[in-house]
């Protein structure tokens, strides 16, 4: 089947896939090949996106720094994707809330289905973006990148002094929307328009890696270990004890008996352990660190560390 010739202005994303205008007549495993074979090429897309994205996450980490906070906006799969990004970041980092925030076109209850139009409006995205400030950041995220909650989002974030990027897999966008634009070029997908495939996939690639970037530059994490992790249930709790002993290369009894001397607090069972001083004063080094633990390390003159524990 031959497709059809798309129109000029048509996104990437709308266009007709030119090889697989058979798919309704595929078994289950051919499709699930195609689709994979599709899938395949969001890696280097993303790639080719990441010098785009280490501008914002230096930016954002700077506005972080500065008392920011950081706003998503999107609809549809974007939109969704969003409010996954920011929610798993409070447990993952122990983070504050408002310190990210998606905001989703057609609010909560466009999580579980589609409300009609909610994105169509621009004058509800500037709505949307009405708390925003001087060194806050908004970043929209749109597959097409012509979503227009998105777009009055991102314009009245600027004209209220606000960094702005957008998140799209349309490399027409213009360069005007927003100050930084992060494009994942995905190309037509196999099912038609369907953005929650190749381009959603590239969007959830963009945000764990953006926003994972931001928290570890931020020094939410020490070496490779998920140190900020808030243990909530019993996993969690176990992790937090396997994360200690790895980390000071004790036995995993003794990690377990030093995280419950300092009630769970596994930061601070780190810094006490590793930098050899009590409790007290690797709680004091962490908040004058910002709750970093390699900067509460370094923070310790010789002369700050004893050998006594709380």
């Amino acid at each position: 089947m031959t497709s059809p010739r798309p129109a000029v202005d048509l996104p990437s994303t709308e266009r007709r896939h030119p090889a697989t205008g058979h798919l309704d007549e595929l078994s289950a495993l051919e499709l699930l090949h195609a689709f994979n074979d599709a899938d395949a090429e969001v890696a280097a897309a993303v790639r080719a996106a990441l010098p785009s994205l280490s501008i914002l996450v230096e930016q954002t980490v700077a506005a972080l720094d500065a008392g920011g906070s950081v706003h998503y906006f999107g609809a549809g799969t974007s939109g969704r994707l969003a409010v996954l990004d920011a929610a798993e970041l409070l447990p993952t980092f122990n983070l504050d809330p408002g310190v990210f925030v998606a905001h989703l076109a057609g609010g909560d209850k466009a999580m579980r289905r589609a409300i009609e139009g909610s994105e169509d409006s621009e004058a509800a995205g500037a709505a949307e973006a009405h708390q925003l400030d001087q060194g806050d950041v908004a970043i929209g995220i749109a597959a097409s990148g012509t979503t227009p909650y998105v777009h009055g989002a991102l314009d009245a974030a600027r004209d209220r002094g606000a960094r702005t990027a957008l998140i799209t897999s349309n490399p027409a966008v213009p360069a005007e929307s927003a100050d930084i634009i992060v494009v994942a070029d995905t190309g037509a997908e196999v099912l038609t328009g369907s953005t929650r495939l190749k381009a959603g996939t590239a969007t959830k690639l963009l945000l764990n890696s953006f926003s994972t970037a931001v928290m570890v530059q931020r020094g939410y994490v020490w070496s490779n270990l998920m140190v900020s992790v808030v243990a909530t249930n019993h996993k969690l709790r176990e992790r937090s004890v396997r994360i200690l002993a790895e980390a000071t290369e004790t036995p995993l009894e003794t990690a377990r008996e030093r995280l419950m001397a300092a009630d769970g607090d596994l930061k601070a069972a780190l810094v006490s352990e590793l930098g050899s001083v009590s409790l007290e004063r690797a709680r004091g080094a962490l908040r004058s660190a910002s709750g970093a633990v390699r900067r509460a390390l370094a923070s310790l003159p010789p002369s700050d560390t004893d050998s006594s524990h709380d």
